[in-house]
């Protein structure tokens, strides 16, 4: 086992001084990704600056009719939270298709948002792996290898990793913001702004610097009249990452579409924002062969491989499946969202 400190601060400010200060240093929240990765000798880190303590476990609604959401809490807690059943129930969705009810006890908020990718040979500290060891090669990137999990869309030769979590898929679709602070101060990150795509810097999975600490997320407010939903294809029920997977919130007026947001999981990097989808589907009438068009259009440049050739099919009728759904629960309302998530 490498030798390492730890340290407890006791603000945001001085966790911020602590990990900015030492280039090896790393923040500690739930720890239930990063331990693992200390386990498999993926991160040797010299100091870990544990944040649990700091106070940013609260959730406060916002005078805009939102929520703030400090970076620890816990996902099972949010995927409870009256607020969030009531208003976004598109995230407890999410959340509760996350790992396991332990895991969801103890990872936290931002520590969701940091969770990095499950590429075999990224966790595989024997392979070369561009996003471990800048400039060693892709193991994934060619076709004798495991290819199942390659990414579909905005990957490089330097990477065909995929982001693993639901809770940022549903909060790309909330159009949530992510609060960070730095040694320069606190700045605010959309969180389609927050996640990039791999390039030739594969091993930089967000926009964040060395030493900005995420304090809290933001969700907007709901949109009214609006119907949320999230769709999860895996391999098995329960405790696997996505295969794709589907977050959407759609407002119908009569048969036309009024207002989408749809952001898909387990293809790319980073959870994929479907502009191109929404654009296509806005104003129109709200058919399967309408959205079976409009993800044609949003997957226009993909890259697939033997191991992967399934998923352009799969995450289109996935969100085939979800959108058709939402329109016709559009008439329900709340009531009947919040009896889902909590079955």
């Amino acid at each position: 086992m490498n030798p390492l400190d730890y340290a407890r601060p006791s603000s945001a400010a001085q966790a911020v001084e602590l990990v900015a200060g030492d280039p090896d240093a790393m923040f500690l929240a739930g720890g239930s990704n990063l331990i693992d990765h200390l386990k498999l000798g993926i991160v040797a880190p010299s100091r870990l600056v544990d944040v649990s303590g700091l106070g940013l476990d609260t959730v406060e609604e916002t005078p805009e009719g939102g929520l703030r959401v400090g970076a620890t809490v816990r996902n099972s807690d949010l995927a409870a939270h009256p607020w969030i059943l009531t208003h976004q129930p598109v995230l407890a969705r999410a959340l509760l298709a996350g790992a396991s009810g332990q895991i969801r006890n103890q990872a936290t908020t931002g520590g969701n948002l940091l969770q990095r990718t499950r590429c075999v040979y990224f966790q595989d500290a024997t392979t070369p792996c561009n996003k471990r060891t800048p400039g060693s090669g892709c193991s994934a990137d060619d076709e004798r290898a495991h290819t199942k999990d390659n990414a579909i869309l905005g990957s490089s030769e330097h990477c065909r990793a995929t982001y693993p979590g639901d809770m940022a898929v549903a909060l790309a679709a909330l159009d949530a913001v992510v609060i960070v602070q730095g040694p320069g101060g606190e700045r605010r990150v959309a969180l389609d702004d927050f996640y990039r795509l791999p390039g030739d810097a594969p091993e930089k999975d967000t926009t964040l610097a060395h030493g900005e600490l995420i304090t809290a997320v933001e969700i907007p407010a709901p949109i009214e009249g609006a119907a949320q939903g999230y769709e999860k294809v895996r391999e098995r029920t329960s405790y696997a990452f996505a295969l794709a997977s589907v977050a959407a919130v759609l407002r119908m007026d009569g048969d036309t579409v009024a207002d989408l947001r749809v952001a898909w999981g387990g293809i790319a990097h980073r959870p994929w924002r479907a502009r191109t989808l929404e654009s296509a589907l806005l104003g129109k009438e709200l058919t399967e062969q309408a959205v079976r068009d409009a993800c044609a259009a949003e997957l226009t440049e993909t890259t697939t491989w033997e191991g992967n050739a399934a998923i352009p099919a799969i995450v289109t009728g996935a969100t085939a499946k979800t959108l058709l759904r939402l329109a016709d629960e559009q008439t329900p309302g709340q009531d009947r969202d919040e009896q889902e998530v909590r079955a």
